[in-house]
Protein backbone atom coordinates (compact mmCIF):
# COMPACT_ATOMS: atom_id res chain seq x y z
CA UNK A 1 0.00 0.00 0.00
CA UNK A 2 0.87 3.89 -0.93
CA UNK A 3 -0.32 6.70 1.33
CA UNK A 4 -2.24 7.96 -1.76
CA UNK A 5 -4.47 4.84 -1.23
CA UNK A 6 -5.50 6.33 1.81
CA UNK A 7 -7.31 9.29 -0.43
CA UNK A 8 -8.37 7.12 -3.40
CA UNK A 9 -12.13 7.61 -4.24
CA UNK A 10 -12.92 4.48 -3.00
CA UNK A 11 -11.11 4.06 -0.25
CA UNK A 12 -13.40 3.08 2.78
CA UNK A 13 -12.71 2.33 5.86
CA UNK A 14 -13.14 -1.11 7.93
CA UNK A 15 -16.90 -1.88 8.01
CA UNK A 16 -16.05 -2.40 11.52
CA UNK A 17 -15.56 1.11 12.37
CA UNK A 18 -19.17 2.64 11.57
CA UNK A 19 -20.53 -0.55 13.53
CA UNK A 20 -18.35 0.35 16.71
CA UNK A 21 -19.37 4.09 17.12
CA UNK A 22 -23.36 3.35 16.55
CA UNK A 23 -22.90 1.41 19.56
CA UNK A 24 -20.76 4.03 21.04
CA UNK A 25 -23.65 6.82 20.28
CA UNK A 26 -26.30 4.69 22.92
CA UNK A 27 -23.74 6.25 25.54
CA UNK A 28 -23.72 9.65 23.33
CA UNK A 29 -27.53 9.79 23.28
CA UNK A 30 -27.96 8.82 26.91
CA UNK A 31 -25.80 11.83 28.05
CA UNK A 32 -27.62 14.68 25.77
CA UNK A 33 -31.01 13.29 27.45
CA UNK A 34 -30.04 12.20 30.54
CA UNK A 35 -29.95 8.67 31.81
CA UNK A 36 -32.37 9.46 34.61
CA UNK A 37 -34.70 9.39 31.02
CA UNK A 38 -34.20 6.34 29.34
CA UNK A 39 -36.88 5.35 27.19
CA UNK A 40 -37.98 2.22 25.16
CA UNK A 41 -35.65 3.15 22.46
CA UNK A 42 -32.46 3.98 24.30
CA UNK A 43 -32.37 1.58 26.30
CA UNK A 44 -32.54 -1.03 23.54
CA UNK A 45 -29.85 0.90 22.29
CA UNK A 46 -27.70 0.50 25.68
CA UNK A 47 -28.90 -3.30 25.40
CA UNK A 48 -27.15 -3.83 22.25
CA UNK A 49 -24.29 -1.80 23.58
CA UNK A 50 -24.30 -4.57 26.40
CA UNK A 51 -24.11 -7.45 24.20
CA UNK A 52 -21.06 -6.05 21.80
CA UNK A 53 -19.43 -7.13 25.24
CA UNK A 54 -20.36 -10.79 26.16
CA UNK A 55 -17.20 -11.86 25.27
CA UNK A 56 -14.75 -9.40 26.50
CA UNK A 57 -13.96 -8.92 30.66
CA UNK A 58 -16.47 -5.70 30.94
CA UNK A 59 -19.43 -8.62 29.91
CA UNK A 60 -20.83 -8.29 33.59
CA UNK A 61 -19.62 -4.68 34.56
CA UNK A 62 -21.28 -3.17 31.61
CA UNK A 63 -24.92 -5.64 31.53
CA UNK A 64 -25.14 -4.55 35.17
CA UNK A 65 -24.95 -0.94 34.07
CA UNK A 66 -27.58 -1.39 31.53
CA UNK A 67 -30.09 -3.47 33.63
CA UNK A 68 -29.75 -1.00 36.46
CA UNK A 69 -30.05 2.40 34.15
CA UNK A 70 -32.88 0.92 32.63
CA UNK A 71 -34.22 0.56 35.69
CA UNK A 72 -33.87 3.89 37.36
CA UNK A 73 -30.94 3.25 39.46
CA UNK A 74 -27.80 5.17 38.81
CA UNK A 75 -24.46 4.32 40.53
CA UNK A 76 -20.90 5.29 40.11
CA UNK A 77 -19.91 2.20 38.91
CA UNK A 78 -23.01 1.83 36.27
CA UNK A 79 -21.83 4.96 34.61
CA UNK A 80 -17.93 3.64 34.79
CA UNK A 81 -18.56 0.86 32.77
CA UNK A 82 -20.60 2.40 29.99
CA UNK A 83 -17.99 5.49 29.91
CA UNK A 84 -15.39 2.16 30.11
CA UNK A 85 -16.83 0.79 27.38
CA UNK A 86 -17.23 3.70 25.38
CA UNK A 87 -13.61 4.42 25.40
CA UNK A 88 -13.01 0.82 24.71
CA UNK A 89 -15.32 0.96 21.46
CA UNK A 90 -13.44 4.15 20.14
CA UNK A 91 -9.99 2.15 20.85
CA UNK A 92 -10.89 -0.43 18.81
CA UNK A 93 -11.63 2.23 16.08
CA UNK A 94 -8.55 3.91 16.99
CA UNK A 95 -6.68 0.55 15.95
CA UNK A 96 -8.04 -0.69 13.08
CA UNK A 97 -7.67 2.72 11.58
CA UNK A 98 -3.88 3.20 12.75
CA UNK A 99 -2.70 -0.46 11.51
CA UNK A 100 -4.58 0.87 7.63
CA UNK A 101 -2.41 3.85 8.14
CA UNK A 102 0.43 1.76 9.05
CA UNK A 103 0.50 -0.09 5.99
CA UNK A 104 -0.10 2.69 3.60
CA UNK A 105 3.05 4.04 5.02
CA UNK A 106 4.51 1.38 5.33
CA UNK A 107 5.56 2.72 9.14
CA UNK A 108 7.02 0.35 11.72
CA UNK A 109 5.36 1.01 15.40
CA UNK A 110 6.06 -0.35 18.80
CA UNK A 111 4.35 -2.60 20.96
CA UNK A 112 3.03 -1.02 24.10
CA UNK A 113 5.27 -1.97 26.78
CA UNK A 114 4.15 0.04 29.54
CA UNK A 115 2.64 -0.53 32.81
CA UNK A 116 -0.10 0.96 34.73
CA UNK A 117 -0.01 2.36 38.42
CA UNK A 118 -3.13 3.56 39.71
CA UNK A 119 -2.62 6.92 41.56
CA UNK A 120 -2.60 7.56 44.94
CA UNK A 121 -4.40 10.74 44.87
CA UNK A 122 -6.53 11.86 48.16
CA UNK A 123 -10.44 9.75 47.25
CA UNK A 124 -12.33 12.88 48.42
CA UNK A 125 -11.18 14.91 45.91
CA UNK A 126 -11.78 12.22 43.23
CA UNK A 127 -15.35 11.66 44.82
CA UNK A 128 -16.07 15.21 44.55
CA UNK A 129 -15.35 15.11 40.63
CA UNK A 130 -17.52 11.90 40.17
CA UNK A 131 -20.55 13.65 41.94
CA UNK A 132 -20.75 16.57 39.59
CA UNK A 133 -19.97 14.22 36.78
CA UNK A 134 -22.32 11.75 37.83
CA UNK A 135 -24.97 14.75 37.59
CA UNK A 136 -24.18 16.09 34.06
CA UNK A 137 -25.00 11.80 33.09
CA UNK A 138 -27.96 11.79 35.29
CA UNK A 139 -29.67 15.57 34.00
CA UNK A 140 -28.42 15.08 30.55
CA UNK A 141 -26.78 18.03 28.19
CA UNK A 142 -30.14 19.27 27.62
CA UNK A 143 -30.75 19.70 31.21
CA UNK A 144 -27.29 21.67 32.16
CA UNK A 145 -28.39 25.47 33.24
CA UNK A 146 -26.11 28.09 35.01
CA UNK A 147 -26.10 26.49 38.45
CA UNK A 148 -25.37 22.72 37.75
CA UNK A 149 -21.95 24.50 35.66
CA UNK A 150 -21.22 26.02 38.45
CA UNK A 151 -21.20 23.17 41.10
CA UNK A 152 -18.08 22.43 39.20
CA UNK A 153 -16.17 24.71 40.77
CA UNK A 154 -15.21 23.62 43.91
CA UNK A 155 -14.19 20.25 42.79
CA UNK A 156 -12.36 21.62 39.72
CA UNK A 157 -9.93 23.70 42.53
CA UNK A 158 -9.81 20.85 44.62
CA UNK A 159 -8.16 19.51 41.97
CA UNK A 160 -6.06 21.93 40.64
CA UNK A 161 -4.39 22.26 44.01
CA UNK A 162 -3.31 18.50 43.83
CA UNK A 163 -0.30 18.15 41.02
CA UNK A 164 -1.59 14.40 40.60
CA UNK A 165 -4.82 15.42 39.69
CA UNK A 166 -3.64 18.47 37.55
CA UNK A 167 -4.76 16.82 34.18
CA UNK A 168 -8.17 15.79 35.63
CA UNK A 169 -8.53 19.30 36.76
CA UNK A 170 -7.78 20.75 33.47
CA UNK A 171 -10.46 18.31 31.64
CA UNK A 172 -13.09 19.24 34.25
CA UNK A 173 -12.01 23.08 33.69
CA UNK A 174 -12.56 22.72 30.08
CA UNK A 175 -15.74 21.20 30.19
CA UNK A 176 -17.13 23.49 32.33
CA UNK A 177 -15.92 26.18 30.16
CA UNK A 178 -17.94 24.21 27.12
CA UNK A 179 -21.24 24.05 28.86
CA UNK A 180 -21.17 27.83 30.29
CA UNK A 181 -20.31 29.09 26.65
CA UNK A 182 -22.99 27.16 25.88
CA UNK A 183 -26.11 27.98 27.69
CA UNK A 184 -28.65 28.02 27.72
CA UNK A 185 -28.32 24.53 26.52
CA UNK A 186 -31.72 23.55 26.11
CA UNK A 187 -32.01 26.01 23.23
CA UNK A 188 -28.74 24.99 20.67
CA UNK A 189 -29.84 23.81 17.79
CA UNK A 190 -26.47 21.54 17.31
CA UNK A 191 -25.01 20.07 20.45
CA UNK A 192 -21.09 18.87 20.09
CA UNK A 193 -22.31 15.21 21.29
CA UNK A 194 -19.09 12.99 20.84
CA UNK A 195 -16.93 15.35 21.85
CA UNK A 196 -18.69 16.51 25.20
CA UNK A 197 -19.20 12.52 25.34
CA UNK A 198 -15.46 12.03 25.01
CA UNK A 199 -14.58 14.49 27.61
CA UNK A 200 -16.95 13.05 30.03
CA UNK A 201 -16.16 9.62 29.51
CA UNK A 202 -12.02 10.24 30.27
CA UNK A 203 -13.05 12.60 33.55
CA UNK A 204 -15.16 9.77 34.82
CA UNK A 205 -12.08 7.69 34.09
CA UNK A 206 -9.39 9.65 35.56
CA UNK A 207 -11.87 10.41 38.75
CA UNK A 208 -11.97 6.75 39.11
CA UNK A 209 -8.41 6.73 40.60
CA UNK A 210 -6.78 9.49 39.37
CA UNK A 211 -5.87 8.23 36.51
CA UNK A 212 -2.79 5.61 35.56
CA UNK A 213 0.58 7.33 36.32
CA UNK A 214 2.87 7.20 32.70
CA UNK A 215 4.53 3.83 32.31
CA UNK A 216 7.99 3.23 31.66
CA UNK A 217 10.32 5.93 31.16
CA UNK A 218 13.79 6.00 30.17
CA UNK A 219 16.66 8.75 29.95
CA UNK A 220 17.62 9.28 26.55
CA UNK A 221 20.62 11.04 24.88
CA UNK A 222 20.97 11.85 21.03
CA UNK A 223 20.23 14.33 18.02
CA UNK A 224 16.11 15.50 18.05
CA UNK A 225 15.60 16.58 14.15
CA UNK A 226 12.29 18.95 14.06
CA UNK A 227 9.38 18.04 11.29
CA UNK A 228 6.91 20.61 12.07
CA UNK A 229 5.21 22.13 14.94
CA UNK A 230 1.26 22.14 16.21
CA UNK A 231 0.00 24.42 18.44
CA UNK A 232 -3.44 23.93 20.23
CA UNK A 233 -4.77 27.42 21.74
CA UNK A 234 -7.72 27.61 24.20
CA UNK A 235 -8.78 30.90 25.46
CA UNK A 236 -6.94 30.35 29.10
CA UNK A 237 -4.04 28.09 27.86
CA UNK A 238 -1.31 27.44 24.78
CA UNK A 239 0.36 23.81 23.94
CA UNK A 240 2.94 23.81 20.98
CA UNK A 241 3.47 20.42 19.90
CA UNK A 242 6.65 19.77 18.24
CA UNK A 243 7.06 16.38 16.11
CA UNK A 244 10.37 15.15 15.21
CA UNK A 245 12.48 12.23 15.16
CA UNK A 246 15.13 11.37 17.74
CA UNK A 247 18.15 9.95 16.80
CA UNK A 248 19.86 8.11 20.27
CA UNK A 249 21.26 4.52 20.53
CA UNK A 250 21.28 3.91 16.91
CA UNK A 251 17.72 3.76 16.41
CA UNK A 252 15.59 6.45 14.76
CA UNK A 253 12.07 7.00 16.44
CA UNK A 254 9.43 9.46 16.07
CA UNK A 255 8.98 11.78 19.08
CA UNK A 256 6.70 14.00 20.50
CA UNK A 257 7.60 17.39 22.91
CA UNK A 258 4.84 18.88 24.44
CA UNK A 259 5.60 22.70 26.18
CA UNK A 260 2.19 24.30 27.52
CA UNK A 261 1.71 27.93 28.93
CA UNK A 262 -1.66 29.51 30.96
CA UNK A 263 -2.95 32.41 29.46
CA UNK A 264 -5.93 35.14 29.07
CA UNK A 265 -8.31 35.04 25.44
CA UNK A 266 -6.77 38.62 24.67
CA UNK A 267 -3.22 36.84 23.96
CA UNK A 268 -3.41 35.78 20.85
CA UNK A 269 -1.52 35.65 17.42
CA UNK A 270 2.32 35.49 18.02
CA UNK A 271 2.30 36.92 21.16
CA UNK A 272 1.11 33.32 22.53
CA UNK A 273 5.31 32.31 21.86
CA UNK A 274 5.81 34.85 24.35
CA UNK A 275 4.50 32.73 26.89
CA UNK A 276 5.97 29.47 26.05
CA UNK A 277 9.51 31.30 26.40
CA UNK A 278 10.73 29.19 29.37
CA UNK A 279 12.14 26.53 26.62
CA UNK A 280 14.27 29.00 24.76
CA UNK A 281 16.21 26.10 23.16
CA UNK A 282 13.12 24.34 21.93
CA UNK A 283 11.93 27.43 20.24
CA UNK A 284 15.35 28.27 18.66
CA UNK A 285 15.57 25.55 17.41
CA UNK A 286 12.05 25.83 15.66
CA UNK A 287 12.76 29.40 14.37
CA UNK A 288 15.79 28.42 13.38
CA UNK A 289 15.55 24.99 11.91
CA UNK A 290 18.13 23.82 14.17
CA UNK A 291 18.89 20.32 15.22
CA UNK A 292 18.58 20.06 19.27
CA UNK A 293 21.17 18.04 20.98
CA UNK A 294 19.65 16.30 23.99
CA UNK A 295 21.27 14.52 27.07
CA UNK A 296 19.20 12.10 29.40
CA UNK A 297 16.03 13.84 28.44
CA UNK A 298 13.16 11.57 29.99
CA UNK A 299 11.29 9.68 27.19
CA UNK A 300 7.74 7.95 27.85
CA UNK A 301 6.56 4.73 26.61
CA UNK A 302 4.35 6.60 24.34
CA UNK A 303 6.95 8.33 22.64
CA UNK A 304 6.63 11.75 24.70
CA UNK A 305 9.74 13.61 25.19
CA UNK A 306 9.42 14.95 28.88
CA UNK A 307 10.71 18.50 28.04
CA UNK A 308 13.53 19.78 29.91
CA UNK A 309 14.98 22.58 28.28
CA UNK A 310 18.30 22.58 30.11
CA UNK A 311 19.31 19.22 29.24
CA UNK A 312 19.12 20.39 25.44
CA UNK A 313 21.34 22.16 23.42
CA UNK A 314 21.18 23.88 20.17
CA UNK A 315 23.28 21.69 16.71
CA UNK A 316 23.85 22.00 13.49
CA UNK A 317 21.21 23.31 10.98
CA UNK A 318 18.47 21.10 9.67
CA UNK A 319 16.33 21.44 7.25
CA UNK A 320 12.97 19.45 8.36
CA UNK A 321 11.89 18.43 4.30
CA UNK A 322 15.85 16.77 4.38
CA UNK A 323 14.88 15.29 8.09
CA UNK A 324 11.87 13.93 6.68
CA UNK A 325 13.02 12.54 3.21
CA UNK A 326 16.19 11.00 4.86
CA UNK A 327 14.65 9.80 8.33
CA UNK A 328 11.32 9.61 8.51
CA UNK A 329 10.35 6.53 6.35
CA UNK A 330 12.95 4.07 8.55
CA UNK A 331 12.20 5.57 12.09
CA UNK A 332 10.22 3.49 14.07
CA UNK A 333 6.28 5.02 15.55
CA UNK A 334 5.65 4.69 19.28
CA UNK A 335 3.28 2.48 20.83
CA UNK A 336 -0.07 3.91 21.97
CA UNK A 337 -1.04 4.21 25.55
CA UNK A 338 -3.76 2.45 26.35
CA UNK A 339 -6.32 5.37 27.31
CA UNK A 340 -4.73 7.57 24.59
CA UNK A 341 -6.54 5.39 22.06
CA UNK A 342 -8.69 7.33 20.07
CA UNK A 343 -9.42 8.55 16.42
CA UNK A 344 -8.97 12.05 17.45
CA UNK A 345 -5.25 11.57 18.79
CA UNK A 346 -4.20 10.03 15.05
CA UNK A 347 -1.37 12.62 14.05
CA UNK A 348 0.86 11.12 12.12
CA UNK A 349 3.84 12.90 10.66
CA UNK A 350 3.94 12.19 7.10
CA UNK A 351 5.81 13.70 3.86
CA UNK A 352 3.67 14.63 1.00
CA UNK A 353 6.24 15.88 -2.71
CA UNK A 354 3.14 14.53 -4.71
CA UNK A 355 -0.11 16.80 -3.39
CA UNK A 356 -2.45 15.33 -6.14
CA UNK A 357 -5.82 13.89 -4.67
CA UNK A 358 -4.32 14.48 -1.12
CA UNK A 359 -6.92 16.04 1.31
CA UNK A 360 -5.50 19.57 3.10
CA UNK A 361 -7.21 20.43 5.88
CA UNK A 362 -6.07 24.31 6.89
CA UNK A 363 -8.59 24.76 9.37
CA UNK A 364 -6.03 23.74 12.34
CA UNK A 365 -3.21 26.36 10.91
CA UNK A 366 -2.59 28.52 13.92
CA UNK A 367 -2.97 32.55 13.73
CA UNK A 368 0.63 32.12 16.07
CA UNK A 369 2.79 31.42 12.36
CA UNK A 370 3.37 32.53 8.51
CA UNK A 371 1.67 29.36 7.18
CA UNK A 372 -1.64 30.39 5.79
CA UNK A 373 -4.33 28.71 3.64
CA UNK A 374 -2.70 31.19 0.53
CA UNK A 375 0.53 29.49 0.95
CA UNK A 376 -1.00 25.49 0.95
CA UNK A 377 -2.83 26.48 -1.24
CA UNK A 378 0.16 26.88 -4.02
CA UNK A 379 2.47 24.15 -2.11
CA UNK A 380 4.51 21.83 -4.11
CA UNK A 381 5.33 19.83 -1.23
CA UNK A 382 3.78 19.64 2.48
CA UNK A 383 5.30 17.97 5.95
CA UNK A 384 2.03 17.30 8.29
CA UNK A 385 -0.12 15.13 9.98
CA UNK A 386 -2.06 12.64 8.66
CA UNK A 387 -5.23 12.48 10.89
CA UNK A 388 -9.05 10.64 10.76
CA UNK A 389 -11.78 13.34 10.28
CA UNK A 390 -15.30 12.74 10.10
CA UNK A 391 -14.71 9.50 8.45
CA UNK A 392 -11.94 10.84 5.96
CA UNK A 393 -8.33 11.37 6.16
CA UNK A 394 -6.99 14.61 5.91
CA UNK A 395 -3.82 16.00 6.27
CA UNK A 396 -2.64 18.99 8.73
CA UNK A 397 0.03 20.85 6.81
CA UNK A 398 3.17 21.82 9.48
CA UNK A 399 4.87 22.94 6.70
CA UNK A 400 5.19 23.67 2.93
CA UNK A 401 6.86 23.80 -0.12
CA UNK A 402 5.57 26.79 -1.94
CA UNK A 403 6.60 30.21 -3.84
CA UNK A 404 6.25 32.93 -1.57
CA UNK A 405 7.66 36.94 -2.84
CA UNK A 406 7.76 35.06 -6.15
CA UNK A 407 10.62 32.77 -5.06
CA UNK A 408 10.77 28.89 -3.58
CA UNK A 409 10.46 28.93 -0.01
CA UNK A 410 10.03 26.34 2.82
CA UNK A 411 7.52 28.10 5.31
CA UNK A 412 6.70 26.29 8.49
CA UNK A 413 3.74 26.58 11.87
CA UNK A 414 6.99 27.29 14.30
CA UNK A 415 8.86 29.72 11.88
CA UNK A 416 7.82 32.71 14.55
CA UNK A 417 8.60 31.25 17.71
CA UNK A 418 11.07 33.67 18.67
CA UNK A 419 9.13 36.64 17.02
CA UNK A 420 7.66 37.66 13.78
CA UNK A 421 10.14 38.73 10.74
CA UNK A 422 8.13 41.90 10.68
CA UNK A 423 9.01 44.27 13.22
CA UNK A 424 6.01 46.09 13.61
CA UNK A 425 3.92 42.62 14.05
CA UNK A 426 7.03 41.66 16.51
CA UNK A 427 6.60 44.55 18.57
CA UNK A 428 2.89 44.93 18.94
CA UNK A 429 3.14 40.60 20.24
CA UNK A 430 6.04 41.51 22.63
CA UNK A 431 3.23 44.44 24.42
CA UNK A 432 0.60 42.40 24.25
CA UNK A 433 1.99 39.97 27.19
CA UNK A 434 3.91 42.97 28.61
CA UNK A 435 1.30 45.11 29.26
CA UNK A 436 -0.90 42.32 31.36
CA UNK A 437 2.50 41.41 32.99
CA UNK A 438 2.97 44.45 34.36
CA UNK A 439 -0.77 44.74 34.98
CA UNK A 440 -0.62 41.56 37.22
CA UNK A 441 2.41 42.70 38.98
CA UNK A 442 0.57 45.94 40.13
CA UNK A 443 -2.06 44.32 41.41
CA UNK A 444 -0.05 41.78 43.27
CA UNK A 445 2.14 44.57 44.58
CA UNK A 446 -1.30 45.84 45.85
Amino acid sequence: MMLSSLFAPDAAPDAGVGAALELAAAVDDGLVHGFARVDEHRAEALAALAGAFAGSPLREAVAEAVDKIAAGSIADDHLFALAAARIALFGAVHDALLAGADAALGRRRAAWSGGAEPGTAAPHLLAGARSWLRELAITGWRGVDNDLVSASSQAIEAAFGEPELRRLAVLLDGLAAELRAGSPIATLEHLPVRRWADLWSRALLLARDGGSRAGEIEPVTGRLYVLGTDVHEHPTAVQAQVHGVLEAGGEHRLVRVSVSAAKVDTIVGPAIWRLLGGHQWLLAALAERRVLEVTDMPLTAGGDLIWHDERARLGDEADPFTTARVHLGAALAPATPPLERHPVRIAEPVLIEDLSGVALDTRRLPACGPLTPELVAGATACIGLLRWDDGAWTVQPLGVRTTAKKKQASVHTGDWALGPDDAKLAKSAGEAVEVLRERAGRLLRK
